[in-house]
């Protein structure tokens, strides 16, 4: 049962004198660690909100943002929680444990606990007339019972339902300004009426009963005691009957379920629905029943549909909403700043292109249930990269019907925003919409020399970008890429480009790379990027050794071997990781030279391979011996193919 202590009257007085000063802050949403809130009771003179988690054991203690301020655990499938009239004290009705435990609020330590006996897992609880009462048992055996606390020792009486048979444990209301006065919904059933129980003699007798369609979901006292509104069954609407007769007073009417109700001091009604279809949640409706409700959209999946998860503060000024968290053990704690305001919803349409300079058209509407007026003003500001802050566009009117249009001619191209602020009023909240128009920009020339060219290894190479005609940006970026995955793409260089629209960067070529000017484009000209590729070989030498002298044979020269004598072959050559020399054998014969033998070598992490070419074990036999790097043949592909020059040896006696 959630009540307005009388003691907290000072307090709601003091807090909303603050909140009449203060100006309003947005609605705001935080994680909590509850499965699911059976129960949610707000403790206005100590500013706290208490979680009953049924699921988890425990009861969570926040602040009114939602923070978590402590968890009071072992209390199995806690459920129901109601506060004394001081607010000094929380009970809750622990199904599991078969008890009711009560908590010092200030402290958050256990005070006291009370016995209701074995297997009667009390769920409900009321506090009136200085008892606690609860309902407990499960489906027919269920029942209604006290805790006497104004006894030295308080004592526990259960069959107190006065002949009535509830087909589940009763929901329970009080208010300390009907005292006298117990409600119980008999919710386990479509038959289960509404009883109105005349306690005033400390037995329980029936004053009123009647059959409103049972299976109740959830209940809420007027703020004089006197009447109730009822949230369910079905999709019928929220409904207020009298407790003096139970005849209907007033509907709430909402699209869906209703799940969850709470009344402020006020007389303001709001609710919870499940609301499958996503059209809205939480439902506030003004005492006035000629107004219509204002509806929110907290959450886009189904708002529970168990317990009571919709309370106000203490004061009135805020509501505060239960809905589903991001996963099993969290919710999301939802405050709505100013509940009693229409949320107004505006929508911003710009057409998807536009050419620069010529004149575009925005529609859009703004919407409410609570209708804004026509010539309501709406403010407008364009974002482009000539206002990259905004610039604004003055105020435009809302037309008849909630609709509003405007026309505009973009100075500059790329993305535009249009944005459409509503700055709100005394029954409405702010609003803001926005839409993007990819308006046209020039193509620019940009282009970059050397692409598919190929250089000596180390050679120093000059890339040269070139930027034609754009309106005010005359900057161009140079990066370079080289081949292989521990080089990374790198920004070398950037700057304004000169009067000839050159920009120049020199490069060490020791590998393959892919050089990019970009140029990232004005209010006048589209960005542009061009590439240019160009290759490196690697440098290579071969070396032999065991040579007793050189000569020249014609115009070449050749190493002069021993027949017997094996012939060393070095090769040295650019290091990259798992990189392999090719070796190529060629043998002379009757005028011509013919392919002997070609094999792979990983070189070293110095960059050489020595291989052991063997002798002729004759003389006069001629032969040459070259060193390649064969583009990802030799084990990586980050130089481009590069031949090493041929040594010729020749063996004699």
């Amino acid at each position: 049962m959630r009540t307005l202590p009388a003691a907290t009257a000072l307090a709601v007085l003091f807090s909303s004198a603050v909140l009449t000063a203060a100006p309003a802050s947005a609605d705001t949403a935080r994680t909590v660690a509850v499965t699911a809130a059976a129960d949610t009771i707000v403790d206005g003179v100590h500013q706290r909100l208490f979680f009953s988690d049924r699921y988890q054991n425990k009861i969570v203690v926040t602040d009114y943002a939602g923070k978590a301020i402590a968890e009071l655990t072992g209390l199995p499938q806690v459920q129901d929680l109601e506060l004394s009239p001081d607010s000094g004290t929380l009970y809750a009705a622990v199904y599991d444990a078969d008890k009711i435990v009560a908590f010092d609020t200030a402290t958050l330590t256990q005070t006291a606990e009370y016995p209701t006996g074995t297997r009667t897992t009390p769920s409900r609880l009321a506090y009136a007339d200085g008892k606690l009462w609860f309902g407990y048992g499960d489906q027919w055996d269920s029942g209604l019972g006290s805790v006497d606390l104004t006894a030295e020792t308080p004592t526990v009486t259960l069959d107190l339902a006065a002949g009535h048979d509830f087909a589940g444990p009763p929901k329970l209301y009080a208010d300390p300004d009907n005292p006298g006065t117990l409600l119980a919904l008999d919710a386990g059933i479509s038959s289960g009426p509404i009883v109105v129980y005349d306690i005033s003699s400390g037995t329980p007798a029936i004053r009123v009963s009647a059959e409103k369609g049972g299976f109740y979901n959830d209940a809420a006292l007027t703020p004089d005691g006197q009447n109730v509104v009822v949230a369910g069954p079905g999709n019928r609407a929220l409904t207020e009957y009298r407790l003096s007769d139970l005849e209907e007073v007033r509907t709430f009417p909402v699209a869906s379920e209703p799940e969850t109700v709470s009344i402020a001091p006020d007389g303001t009604v709001a609710a919870t629905v499940l609301d499958t279809d996503d059209l809205g949640d939480t439902y506030v409706f003004a005492a006035d029943p000629g107004r219509p409700a204002s509806v929110r959209n907290l959450s886009h999946s189904w708002m529970p549909w168990f317990g009571h998860s919709t309370n106000w503060s203490a004061d009135g000024g805020k509501l505060f909403v239960m809905s589903e968290g991001g996963d099993n053990d969290s919710s999301t704690f939802n405050v709505v700043d100013e509940p009693r305001k229409y949320v107004a919803t505006l929508k911003a349409d710009a057409p998807a292109t536009a050419t620069r300079a010529k004149s575009l058209t925005v529609k859009g509407s703004l919407v409410s249930t609570l209708a804004l007026p026509a010539g309501t003003p709406l403010t407008v500001t364009r974002t482009d990269l000539e206002s990259p802050n905004g610039k604004s566009l003055g105020t435009k009117s809302l037309a008849t019907g909630g609709k509003f249009s405007f026309t505009d001619t973009p100075p500059a191209g790329g993305k535009v925003t249009y944005k459409v602020s509503y700055a709100g009023d005394a029954t409405h909240v702010p609003a803001t919409a926005s839409d993007t128009v990819d308006v046209s920009r020039a193509t620019p020339t940009l282009t970059l020399n050397n692409n598919g060219k190929v250089y000596d290894y180390g050679k120093d190479v000059a890339f040269t970008a070139h930027l034609g005609t754009t309106y005010k940006s005359r900057t161009v970026e140079i990066w370079a890429n080289p081949f292989g995955s521990d080089k990374p793409n790198k920004l070398v260089k950037t700057g304004t480009v000169n009067s000839s629209g050159n920009l120049s960067v020199t490069l060490d070529m020791t590998r393959d790379a892919t050089v990019t000017a970009v140029f990232k484009g004005d209010a006048r000209y589209a960005p542009k990027t061009t590439k240019s590729t160009a290759y490196a070989r690697v440098k290579v030498s071969t070396a032999l050794s065991k040579h007793y002298k050189t000569g020249k044979i014609g115009s070449t020269t050749y190493y002069y071997f021993h027949k017997n004598t094996d012939v060393i072959s070095t090769t040295t050559m650019s290091y990259y990781k798992d990189r392999k020399q090719r070796l190529e054998l060629q043998v002379y014969s009757q005028g011509k030279w013919y392919s002997g033998a070609t094999e792979y070598f990983k070189l070293g992490t110095n960059g050489k391979s020595v291989v052991n070419l063997g002798h002729a074990g004759k003389s006069g036999v001629r032969a040459r011996v070259r060193s390649s790097y064969i583009n990802a043949s030799s084990g990586d592909n980050v130089n481009s193919t590069t031949h090493g020059a041929w040594k010729y040896f020749i063996f004699t006696s």
